[in-house]
């Protein structure tokens, strides 16, 4: 059995955070497992309180899996203070390390703050180097890089200036561009690589960025290339924004099983439509 380790928050809604992780990862067949860094007070509607997690209880998770699970890949999502960056790369630092994806999440949906203003470059120093693949979306992108994002030909520019940050591999995902469809740029260093799919109408949109870097490590932990690993995680993510589900009254999840539920005959709601087809 293939593992993956996910550390991040927990998501009371269950749409995204560490809940989407391990969703992501029984959905790819991959065994997860949590470092939890914090607890959040939230719904579909908003972020409304943040509790962290002790640096070294946070520190501890992650040492006690490794000296008794072989972990194939490891996921690292919100961490908003310099405190727990630091002993999430102390204890990554200590352990023969599985690819690493790092989504550099930020800001939530509704606006909340995620990562403190002096934690970023904490994130960027500590935590960078230790990454196979960093996932930033364009509001992150631009953050990272100094300077807005309007365009694929920036995007790629972009990719390259997070690569000199310490990066191995970097998808800067389009799916807040704004054009008819969500297109991805993929860069290893020598090659780019464009991912595009249709966008979808629908406002259920609530953990796609948690999902889609989960599917990246669940398929990295399964044996899959960079490139290949991306576009698989492309695929998948994009079935679970046609099939998310109408729940709560903000914006919705994604249907992490929306191919299981499909193949155990559960009959399924309508998906969402492509914004450029037409009824």
């Amino acid at each position: 059995m293939r593992t993956a380790l996910t550390i991040a928050g927990s998501d009371s809604s269950g749409g995204a955070g560490i809940q989407a992780d391990l969703k992501t990862f029984q959905a790819h067949g991959v065994f997860g497992m949590t470092a939890i860094t914090a607890v959040t007070v939230q719904n579909t509607q908003k972020v409304y309180d943040i509790q962290e997690i002790t640096p070294e209880i946070v520190k501890g998770q992650i040492q006690c899996l490794f000296e008794d699970i072989h972990i194939h890949a490891v996921k690292i999502g919100m961490v908003s203070d310099v405190a727990l960056i630091a002993a999430i790369a102390e204890a990554l630092g200590q352990v023969k390390r599985p690819p690493v994806v790092l989504d550099p999440v930020m800001v939530s949906k509704s606006g909340y703050a995620l990562l403190k203003e002096k934690a970023q470059q904490a994130l960027v120093e500590s935590l960078f180097p230790l990454a196979e693949v960093v996932t930033p979306n364009i509001f992150e992108a631009e953050r990272l890089v100094g300077h807005s994002i309007a365009t694929i030909a920036e995007m790629r520019t972009a990719a390259r200036e997070i690569l000199a940050l310490g990066a191995r591999k970097v998808v800067v995902k389009g799916g807040h561009l704004g054009d008819a469809e969500a297109t991805d740029i993929l860069f290893d260093g020598e090659h780019f690589r464009e991912l595009t799919s249709p966008r979808y109408d629908t406002p259920n949109t609530h953990g796609t960025g948690c999902t889609f870097s989960s599917a990246i490590a669940a398929n990295l932990a399964l044996g899959h290339s960079f490139f290949d690993a991306v576009t698989r995680a492309k695929t998948y993510i994009s079935g679970a924004i046609r099939h998310a589900l109408d729940i709560g009254r903000g914006h919705g999840p994604t249907h992490h099983f929306f191919d299981l539920y499909a193949r155990a005959g559960v009959p399924p709601h309508a998906p969402a439509k492509a914004e450029n087809t037409e009824e």
